[in-house]
């Protein structure tokens, strides 16, 4: 029985995990993370009254102070208290919306989710794991544009993991935040999934581009300088065995 190439198997494994890491990094909004001590003496503050509520304010002196938990996605932004259930989301706005950077990285991402997707369909159609001759050249063709998805991903990824501190920030105020203060930025647990997911998507595509190499096919015992072909029978003592290594026809 003719079996499909191990290559092949681990390239249509490999690049759907990685357009599902990639893709869940990507409507995720924690791709940078950091905490901050805001100071609330003020009244009339709703953080200041849920947080009291649940026991949760910390006093320095005579000012009552809330410990927040600020993360940024590609296309949101979340702020949560500490050990609590406030939390609140919005769309990415502002100067870091307003950043060319995060407006590449954003680009690059959506490019890659789509290649990679176009090339998973084209390595579907190729392996045809329901027939005994995959469609070689259109399996490859697949995994090139799952290498590229991923080679894009991994670029967006270093350029927002370089610049990950100085993303939507004022030159001129530096990392301050007048809101904020104290607040420093970490890497957070979106851009590790997006990480894995992009070179799952490398390694799902060169897998796939081994389906370009053309299989050795059997030589024939009574005339060493012909190539068998198993759809053509072309050799006699080879045309009553039915089971046989080779995948392709290469006749």
């Amino acid at each position: 029985m003719m079996q499909t190439p191990a290559s092949m198997v681990m390239g249509i494994v490999f690049a759907p995990l990685g357009l599902v890491l990639v893709f869940t990094a990507a409507i995720t909004p924690q791709w940078r993370e950091g905490q901050a001590r805001l100071n609330i003496g003020g009244t009339g503050s709703l953080l200041r009254s849920g947080a009291k509520g649940q026991g949760l304010g910390v006093r320095s002196g005579s000012v009552e102070a809330l410990l927040l938990l600020r993360s940024d996605g590609l296309w949101e932004s979340c702020l949560q208290v500490e050990q609590s259930e406030l939390k609140q989301c919005w769309p990415v706005a502002g100067p870091y919306q307003r950043d060319a950077r995060v407006r590449l990285v954003q680009g690059l991402v959506l490019t890659s989710l789509f290649l990679c997707g176009i090339g998973i369909i084209l390595a579907c159609i190729g392996v045809r794991c329901w027939t005994d001759l995959p469609l070689r050249r259109v399996a490859a063709s697949g995994g090139l544009l799952v290498v590229t998805a991923g080679l894009l991903s991994l670029t967006g990824l270093g350029v927002y993991t370089h610049n990950l501190r100085r993303l939507g920030v004022d030159p001129s105020q530096g990392l301050s935040n007048p809101r904020f203060p104290q607040l420093s930025l970490n890497p957070a647990g979106s851009l590790y999934f997006g990480w894995l997911g992009s070179c799952l998507q490398v390694l799902g595509g060169v897998a796939l581009l081994f389906s370009f190499k053309r299989p050795r096919c059997p030589t024939c015992p009574s005339r060493q300088e012909q190539t068998v072909c198993p759809a053509c029978h072309s050799c006699p003592e080879m045309t009553s065995k039915t089971d046989m290594d080779v995948y392709e026809v290469s006749c």
